[in-house]
């Protein structure tokens, strides 16, 4: 794998656009958040595509898959974030937001599964 080919896939391409729109998301929630939802909604947001980017740049498709698994969680932890902030009146419902978590989601697992084995 070349140094910079992460930046190539088409699931870190995904994940760093949404990355993007959960901080733009965030600017809206309330101050008080700050160090609350907002700081985790953007660590799991750049989990994802950071530990995209770094699976990609480990040694063995092993450990890419482990690292993909880990991105895969953070998807699943986003989703479950941004509910709760739909949810407490902090941001209304964002379908693109909502597409983009359930596609990478989606890429994630599949590439997850295919890696490695």
């Amino acid at each position: 794998m070349d140094k910079i080919g992460f930046k190539k896939l088409v699931v870190w391409q995904k994940a760093f656009l949404l990355a993007e729109k959960v901080y733009l998301l965030t600017n809206r929630f309330p101050k008080e958040e700050k160090f609350g939802l907002v700081q985790q909604m953007r660590r799991a947001a750049v989990s994802i595509v950071s530990n995209i980017a770094e699976g990609y740049g480990r040694k063995s498709e092993k450990e890419y898959s482990q690292f993909l698994s880990i991105s895969y969680g953070s998807v699943c932890e986003l989703e479950t974030q941004y509910l709760l902030g739909v949810r407490l009146e902090y941001a209304g419902v964002c379908e693109d937001l909502e597409a983009l978590m359930k596609e990478v989601g989606a890429m994630l697992y599949t590439m997850g599964r295919g890696v490695g084995k």
